[in-house]
């Protein structure tokens, strides 16, 4: 079928509110959606430029998020203070072997790939590469879907706090690495939820078109 072109929305003179994803007709003047109000786009206004800013945010933070204490514990026996990997090194020794492998994927391995993924959607979108839309396209989905099963570690953390001072059997506290890895959580969310993906396919329609 050549020749033949499929008109976007946007061709069509079709805006999707980013609020509550109703497809409204388009107009001249200011416009906002007709069911929650909120202001009408052709597409996420600097999409580009606040998924870049999250990421490196969410870069910066990474790297204390693993290193700085994630938990402080103090007992009669003394203060301990663990790492992610400290935690997660226990319990591979302690036998705890498949918690261990849940916890080191979901804490460390989960948050460096939504890291790295975002880092290939934002640099082929950068340099204009219609390099595999589809398959990026899925990427981005994974990355939306997966985004929340990061923050195990605090919901331990939360937990653990709670439990051990309903008992009194010691003092537990949030380290500054909980702060630093729900830093990392959110600013990859973040930047997940500002990136459009339409993006990755505005330079297919370019090579279609030429």
């Amino acid at each position: 079928m050549s020749g033949y072109r499929v008109k976007t929305a946007v061709q069509s003179g079709l805006w999707l509110c980013h609020g509550c994803g109703l497809l409204c007709r388009a107009g001249e003047g200011a416009q906002s959606c007709p069911r929650c109000h909120a202001a009408l786009h052709s597409r996420k206004p600097h999409s580009l430029q606040r998924s870049w800013a999250l990421l490196l945010a969410a870069m910066v933070a990474y790297l204390p998020a693993n290193l700085l204490p994630i938990m402080e514990t103090s007992t009669i026996m003394g203060m301990q203070n663990d790492t992610i990997m400290s935690g997660v090194v226990y319990l591979w020794k302690s036998g705890s072997w498949p918690l261990a492998l849940v916890v080191f994927t979901a804490s460390v391995l989960v948050p460096l790939l939504k890291i790295l993924a975002l880092l290939l959607l934002l640099v082929t979108v950068q340099l204009g590469s219609g390099w595999a839309p589809r398959q990026r396209t899925r990427l981005y989905r994974v990355v939306e879907v997966i985004g929340p099963w990061s923050m195990l570690d605090i919901y331990v953390v939360a937990l653990m706090v709670a439990l051990v001072q309903w008992q009194s059997l010691a003092s537990i506290k949030a380290g500054p690495g909980a702060i630093a890895f729900g830093t990392v959580v959110v600013l990859t969310m973040v930047a997940a939820m500002s990136f459009d993906p339409r993006l990755i396919w505005d330079q297919v329609k370019e090579d279609d078109e030429q």
